[in-house]
């Protein structure tokens, strides 16, 4: 991955979110991926907060718009690894948040850990 790429993944990801298009936010998903979040288990009722698939991805996110109509996220940093990028973002309460992505070799994003202030 390098730098421009990750952060043309992370623009691309913070648009989709903000104009509430999930089939824009699942265009940047693998379709093996797994998403580990302290607001999935919440919102889902399971304490290992994961989520398993593009399709178990697409629901959780509906959900997700659901309790949060005015969820919005406003881009702070981008660091970028060899196959990873982390997004350092505010929401719309304010909360900073961090998400790790894993990026497979086709380019999608495999794996999700989220993280919250």
């Amino acid at each position: 991955m390098t730098k421009i790429e990750a952060h043309t993944l992370a623009q691309g990801w913070i648009t989709a979110w903000n104009s509430h298009n999930l089939d824009a936010v699942m265009s940047h998903y693998d379709p093996e991926v797994v998403l580990i979040s302290p607001t999935a288990a919440r919102l889902l009722g399971d304490s290992s907060g994961t989520v398993a698939g593009k399709e178990a991805l697409l629901s959780y996110s509906m959900r997700g718009l659901q309790v949060y109509p005015n969820l919005a996220f406003t881009l702070l940093e981008v660091m970028w690894g060899v196959s990873s990028v982390v997004l350092h973002y505010v929401n719309q309460d304010n909360t900073k948040c961090a998400e790790f992505m894993e990026v497979g070799s086709g380019g999608k994003v495999i794996k999700v850990i989220a993280h919250y202030n």
